[in-house]
């Protein structure tokens, strides 16, 4: 408690999200409507609210209240869920689903502003609320009073990026490398350069005497870069003695492990700032980037990313569900205990700078297989998560509920400054337009033809705009106001997905776009949230089978296309299709409902199954052989997708009876089973021999996803001429790259048993 006492005194900076250990993490204020209340003398727009303590999870905790500038705490006399229920809509979330008493998440500090609290759940403010009075309270921290949240927003709810905490005068409010080399200027990212800080005056540097390795590596950090190196002074010595520099601090004392220099012992100068570093100059700082950051091939080549350690579902470079590869076999971390210091260490082993968010509660949707570790305790020190204390979990101990991701800092590229997207109802949505140099120089905005363009190329605009996914990829934008269109510039743009900027995916050299009119230039919807489809491995090995099934009961499936080609020549109604059969249970693990791409309107209607079509293809069954040859194939149309069952506490969204909605909401699955039309392969045409059965969801990207490297599941099978085994079924980015190169050379099996 001692250095929190300290920490009080100290400036302290807006920190993405948590602070670790006694600096507990917390949740973002909320702004309050600004309009007065008179039932105090302080309008509930001067409040704000987080949740603080430890342990807990991002949506429980602590409950602290920001007033007349101070923080403090709530007693615990007299509360109840209605007072919760006031004070988690306050904090962003839709409600409360319960309270603690006597300090459950620890004992707070400071004031304790509120006591005996009676709301009747209805309020706007706990503001509104009978209570003795603001400060008025016979209660100590041991208290002290919390709430349980659910884990849902409130609509339009946005997570902060910025946490105010109370601080002396001087406030540091930024920090920035300013490079004074003419060329580094113009390069980005920024890697080398004098620190300065802003405060209320605007920009002023740091005195470098007793500056150490410890105070740069903080400040890479915070610039997005996992580690600092030695800098040549002698160029800056000559710099600073020519200008005239305005030192603010003159003292810092960092420990290293800090996730920001605010956070790090500071002496401010009070009296002439100009004068303050007698025989010093202005801190100078270099970086070294990660390899997605290096700004030369040799350097990339060099700093290769670590293959035990990735991050899964984030929108943006360097955030993401942590997970680790143990054996063969990629898992999640738990999230007990998880902080900034144990998430900095991850985000620096892949080669970004410091954590800003330690995210609990799988915030970047949920993993599947293993959980490896739980309770993963880092000193900050460490060169690698596995060199962290840590603890390995039993299946009872943790659920994927409680999966761990992070925000890290990243290098600032600038790319926004290239795109933009105008037009639409929101900035979210709207026509493309790339930033253009024409052959003079000249730089203006032009569209982007949309032949091709989709999902993909619409995920990098969302990327670079830092605009989360992307829900749509527009090829027409007739629909959005285009009097201030300018001709098209690019066309034949293809990405992967994973690119940082359009300038980074390849497109035509000149333009060439048939339909060259603004209506048909390339368009997005971005959303801060995405779906996320996995199929489950497991039950396809269970439920794999082999059936003959009579021409006389394929009519229906023949029309829908669901048969190989030789069917078409077949004696019907007279002899049988050999199908491969196996059920299909789709689960949505990510943070959005999985909707169909195309609206009511152009559903199309079966009559032999008496059902919509909401999607042209859903999933893609096939079946290769050892080198990816496809001997076999299947397509399932989507029946309809609807909820068939949710996990505790998930309540069925979608129905596709009497012409319901369609899509399957987070948390649930659209199962099918194996003995509906068209859930098989059609093998009547393959010879026996060792295969690779694969099904693939969503395999044209119809519909955005955060996540689309486990969309694929393959298995292996041996197929005799009358029976069929099935093994080794796995997502397809389940394993490492050695374990998934040994699975496609597996030689299959020997009878029924595996070789």
């Amino acid at each position: 408690m001692e250095l929190c006492q300290w920490w009080r005194h100290i400036v302290v900076f807006l920190l993405h999200a948590w602070i670790p250990s006694c600096f507990a993490q917390t949740t973002p204020p909320v702004r309050l409507s600004p309009t007065p209340t008179p039932q105090t003398a302080e309008g509930p727009e001067t409040l704000k609210f987080r949740l603080s303590g430890f342990p807990r999870k991002h949506n429980e905790g602590r409950i602290e209240v920001f007033y007349k500038g101070e923080w403090g705490t709530i007693c615990d006399d007299d509360f109840s869920l209605a007072n919760a229920h006031v004070l988690c809509r306050q904090l962003g979330f839709v409600s409360a689903t319960g309270w603690t008493h006597s300090a459950k998440y620890g004992k707070g500090t400071g004031k304790i502003w509120l006591d005996n609290v009676q709301c009747s759940g209805s309020e706007r403010s706990v503001s509104v609320c009978k209570s003795r009075g603001w400060g008025n309270s016979d209660c100590t921290h041991d208290e002290d009073a919390g709430v349980i949240c659910k884990d849902e927003r409130l609509p339009g709810y946005v997570d902060s990026n910025v946490i105010e905490v109370q601080v002396d005068e001087n406030k540091v409010e930024e920090v920035r490398l300013r490079p004074v080399f003419t060329i580094a200027t113009k390069r980005m990212p920024v890697t080398e350069g004098v620190v300065e800080v802003k405060n209320k005056d605007g920009w002023a540097q740091i005195c470098d005497n007793g500056w150490t390795p410890k105070n740069s590596h903080v400040v890479c950090g915070m610039m997005g870069f996992p580690h600092e190196k030695k800098v040549n002074k002698n160029f800056y010595k000559l710099y600073s003695e020519r200008q005239k520099n305005h030192f603010l601090v003159h003292s810092v004392a960092c420990l290293g492990t800090e996730v920001h220099l605010a956070a790090c012992p500071l002496e401010f100068n009070y009296d002439n700032a100009t004068e303050s570093c007698p025989g010093g100059m202005p801190a100078v700082v270099s970086c070294v980037p990660g390899p997605l950051y290096a700004q030369s091939t040799v350097m990339r080549k060099k700093l290769k990313m670590p293959s035990t350690i990735r991050l899964k579902g984030g929108a943006k470079y360097g955030e993401g569900r942590v997970e680790v590869l143990k054996g063969s076999e990629w898992g999640t971390i738990c999230d007990d205990r998880w902080n900034l210091l144990s998430a900095s260490v991850v985000c620096r082993e892949l080669g970004f700078g410091s954590a800003k968010e330690a995210l609990t509660g799988a915030r970047m949707g949920q993993g599947l297989g293993p959980i490896h570790m739980n309770e993963v305790q880092c000193t900050g020190h460490e060169r690698s998560l596995w060199n962290c204390r840590y603890k390995n979990i039993t299946a009872e101990d943790c659920k994927h509920t409680e999966d761990a991701s992070l925000r890290c800092n990243v290098p600032y590229m600038g790319f926004e400054k290239t795109v933009r997207i105008l037009g639409g109802r929101s900035r979210y949505e709207g026509r493309v337009e790339v930033l253009y140099t024409e052959t003079n120089g000249t730089l203006r905005w032009g569209l982007i033809c949309g032949e091709g363009w989709g999902t993909e190329e619409a995920m990098v605009v969302c990327r670079q705009l830092g605009l989360g996914y992307a829900n749509h990829g527009l090829q027409e934008t007739w629909y959005w106001d285009s009097s201030n269109v300018t001709e098209m510039v690019m066309s034949g743009v293809k990405c992967t997905g994973d690119e940082m900027s359009l300038s980074q995916c390849q497109h035509h050299r000149t333009v060439n776009c048939q339909k060259a009119l603004a209506r048909f230039s390339a368009g997005v919807i971005c959303s801060e949230t995405a779906s996320d489809l996995v199929l489950n491995a497991p039950l396809v090995q269970q439920t794999t089978y082999i059936e003959d099934r009579p021409l006389h009961m394929l009519y229906c499936a023949a029309e829908e296309d669901c048969l190989s080609k030789s069917a078409a020549k077949a004696n019907w109604p007279y002899g049988h299709r050999r199908l491969l059969r196996f059920s299909s249970q789709i689960h949505n693990i990510g943070r959005a409902d999985f909707r169909p791409k195309a609206g009511r309107h152009s559903w199309v209607w079966h009559a032999c199954h008496g059902h919509y079509h909401s999607m042209d293809i859903f999933t893609h069954y096939d079946l290769m052989s050892a080198n990816g040859t496809k001997v076999a194939e299947g397509h399932k149309a989507s029946f309809c997708l609807e909820d068939s069952d949710c996990d505790e506490g998930v309540s069925k969204r979608y129905e596709c009876a009497n012409f319901g909605e369609q899509g399957i909401t987070v948390g649930c699955w659209d199962l099918y089973r194996h003995d509906i039309d068209c859930q098989w392969i059609d093998i009547s045409d393959v010879k026996p021999g060792n295969y690779i059965l694969q099904v693939v969801i969503n395999p044209n990207y119809e519909v955005a996803e955060s996540d689309f490297t486990n969309n694929a599941m393959k298995c292996n099978c041996k197929y005799d001429g009358h029976r069929i085994w099935v093994h080794n079924c796995h997502i397809g980015d389940a394993f490492s790259e050695e374990a998934e190169k040994k699975f496609e050379k597996y030689p299959g099996q020997l009878n029924n048993q595996i070789s």
